[in-house]
């Protein structure tokens, strides 16, 4: 598996350099933002994997749910994706909001605005950082069982992003593929690669940190047991 993670880091790495040349030198300068447009190569595919993260998170929490009682192992397994998938998804709702905001400033003259999508967005985000306060902080023994369900309740929110610039008149852009626009090919095709990297990205990292927290879990069940043997 190291070797595995190691080529899936080079290619990673490749596309990363890859998109960004695309994004940079390929793609033609859009006529009316002009250079300022290019931000849209990095800020779509982080906003994207924002959206999608969260329901990994959710399907892992709801199977931490199902799975505690019968299968506390299994269930273990689906709480650190949980976690995992969580830290991602703040770490692209953070990157989605920056860059976002890059782009507003020169565009609409302004930082931020309560438009619907930006809006939603920002609730994401405040999801997801209650969830990680809640994680962090919280000595509860129901922690991860309240963490889950927070989870649960987040997800409900993706939907309510994606679909804010149908149901909402909004400021934000019409969605890229099914929107009013058309990509010029170069666009599309810059795009397409950066949306290919920051996905091997994102389930790299949500990878490594499933890995590292299954080790602290393990940790965690050492260390009590030696404690019980101790005490006996």
């Amino acid at each position: 598996m190291k070797t595995v993670a190691k080529l899936w880091l080079l290619v990673t790495v490749g596309l990363l350099a890859y998109g960004y040349y695309q994004a940079m030198y390929v793609a033609p300068t859009e006529a009316t933002m002009g250079e300022i447009q290019r931000i849209f190569y990095w800020h779509v595919p982080n906003a994207m994997m924002a959206l999608v993260l969260p329901y990994v998170n959710v399907i892992a929490s709801i199977v931490y749910l199902a799975t505690r009682r019968k299968s506390p192992e299994f269930a273990l397994k689906a709480d650190a994706l949980a976690l995992a998938s969580a830290e991602v998804t703040l770490l692209f709702t953070s990157l989605g909001l920056i860059t976002g905001m890059l782009w507003a400033r020169p565009v609409w003259g302004i930082w931020w605005t309560w438009d619907p999508r930006l809006t939603s967005f920002l609730v994401l985000w405040l999801l997801y950082v209650s969830y990680m306060m809640l994680r962090s902080f919280s000595s509860a023994g129901q922690v991860h069982t309240l963490s889950a369900v927070l989870a649960v309740f987040a997800g409900v929110d993706v939907p309510i992003v994606y679909f804010s610039i149908q149901w909402w008149r909004t400021q934000h852009p019409s969605p890229v593929l099914t929107g009013d626009g058309t990509l010029d090919p170069a666009m599309l095709h810059a795009w397409l690669w950066n949306i290919l990297a920051w996905f091997m990205w994102a389930v790299f990292i949500t990878g490594l940190r499933y890995v590292l927290e299954r080790r602290r879990q393990l940790l965690d069940q050492n260390e009590a047991l030696n404690a019980m043997e101790a005490a006996q």
